[in-house]
């Protein structure tokens, strides 16, 4: 028994130095000593392997199902116009009756085929629901979540994939669960001791510390391999950060590379401690629920902030909800009204190693966390944009300028720019917007112009009341 017992605590001690002296430190100051590299490295050449091996069982086994890559529904490139117009070209071109040339082009009974298609194909495969599932991978990642068939294609491969299980869940996962118990417990112990100091200078170089110490170990402990991109345009003091959405782990992400004035809803909870004890040392932005609705409200307090430039640049999400990774959503146009620079910022995980997405309406914030933290790792790409302002003296309202700031972020991200609003993930379309698409509709079956061009693209809510 007392070999047991001195075993056990040989292995507590290795297990504490490692935790310590191996990454808590290292991660304090900055720091790495490149094992997660090397790990990153050795997974890519397993993940490789494991392809090739794959697509050679495919062959030999031409049972196996292949996922679809480019979704359900393949669609034609252009816009709705482009394609009713090309539509009554083509049966201008075949002397079809009613139809004189490409434009002007009248109304025939075929048209109705195609808008019954166009609303068949939205209905299998919207272009707003599969934004809010899990991209699914081209090729099996070895983790349970996508395509757990492959896993039986050859004993090497099942071999590999019991491996893995073992040392995600028995060896990564409780050092990872134990660094962001300590990553968290010393956000919390720290800010609040922190808050107790005057208002000075050292204050606030104290709080800035605390909080990159911290985010950088719950870093550390989701394996996080992060590539900052242009860090010369990183956000400034007096400005305000807006980002794609794909997860709460975004915060961790930014927050390792500088200090922001996250704001949010107050919540109850593990969350509420948090909040309460991080604003105590650093000027946070949190609203209560029914202050949250008062867009007014909310805008005068970020324009306070922003207008002290000694205050962290404030970081918002404007879309308002996580989208899979493959997308930017519509933003809400009230964090571009309220002047100032805007910095934008691009996000982009890399799949191979594990679903950065937090499908909210399926997962829990524990159940998220867990999963992601059995994963291989967390690969990010970020991308620091130069910094964008409004151009009043053209014209540009908010509306436009969001729009603006959105198509920089996708193009730089490699994400598709949607018009579309996340809040559809839980609401409806709005009558009025309906009612929109419906002359737009009409319009384009009597072949007239339509004026819907001048209008807010689909999905859009123009007046919603959050930042």
């Amino acid at each position: 028994m007392e070999d047991l017992w001195c075993a056990a605590a040989a292995v507590f001690q290795v297990w504490v130095f490692v935790v310590v002296f191996l990454i808590m430190l290292p991660a304090m100051f900055g720091l790495s000593l490149g094992v997660t590299g090397v790990y990153i490295q050795v997974l890519v050449k397993i993940l490789e392997w494991a392809t090739v091996r794959i697509q050679r069982g495919r062959r030999q086994q031409p049972s196996v199902p292949v996922p679809l890559s480019n979704g359900i529904i393949e669609r034609a490139g252009g816009s709705m116009e482009e394609e009713v117009g090309r539509l009554r070209c083509s049966r201008a071109l075949e002397g079809v009756e009613g139809a004189e040339s490409a434009e002007g082009a009248e109304f025939a009974l075929s048209d109705a085929l195609f808008f019954y298609k166009k609303g068949l194909e939205s209905i299998v495969d919207d272009q707003v629901t599969q934004r809010f599932s899990s991209e699914e991978l081209a090729s099996w990642n070895l983790l349970t979540r996508t395509n757990q068939n492959f896993c039986y294609i050859s004993l090497r491969l099942t071999v590999i994939w019991g491996l893995g299980v073992f040392v995600r869940y028995c060896i990564l996962f409780p050092l990872r669960i134990t660094l962001a118990v300590i990553g968290l417990s010393w956000l919390v112990v720290g800010t609040t001791l922190v808050g107790f100091l005057p208002e000075t200078s050292a204050k606030n170089w104290l709080s800035e510390l605390v909080h990159l110490t911290c985010y950088r170990i719950c870093a550390r402990g989701l394996s996080a391999t992060i590539h900052y991109h242009n860090r010369e345009n990183r956000p400034q003091k007096g400005g305000i950060c807006v980002a794609n959405h794909t997860t709460p782990i975004d915060v961790v992400i930014l927050a390792n590379d500088g200090c922001y004035a996250m704001v949010g809803q107050i919540h109850g909870g593990l969350m509420g401690v948090m909040q309460r004890s991080m604003v105590r040392s650093c000027p946070h932005v949190w609203f209560e629920r029914s202050e949250m609705k008062d867009r007014h409200a909310v805008t005068n307090r970020l324009r306070a902030h922003i207008a002290a430039k000694t205050k962290l640049p404030i970081l918002i999400f404007p879309e308002g909800t996580c989208v899979n990774n493959t997308s930017v959503m519509m933003f809400k146009k009230g964090s571009f009204e309220i002047g100032g620079t805007i910095y934008p910022v691009a996000i982009k995980y890399d799949p191979r190693f594990g679903d950065a997405f937090w499908n909210s309406s399926k997962f829990n914030m524990v159940s998220y966390l867990l999963r992601t933290m059995s994963s291989w790792a967390i690969v990010v790409n970020v991308w620091y944009l130069p910094p964008m302002t409004r151009q009043e003296q053209d014209g540009e309202d908010a509306v436009q300028f969001a729009n603006r700031v959105k198509s920089a972020i996708a193009a730089r991200g490699g994400l598709l720019d949607l018009a579309w609003d996340g809040g559809l993930k839980r609401g409806k379309v709005k009558d009025s917007l309906r009612e929109e698409q419906q002359k737009k509709y009409s319009s384009l079956l009597v072949g007239q112009d339509s004026d819907s061009d001048d209008q807010e693209p689909p999905g859009t809510i123009e007046n919603h009341q959050e930042p």
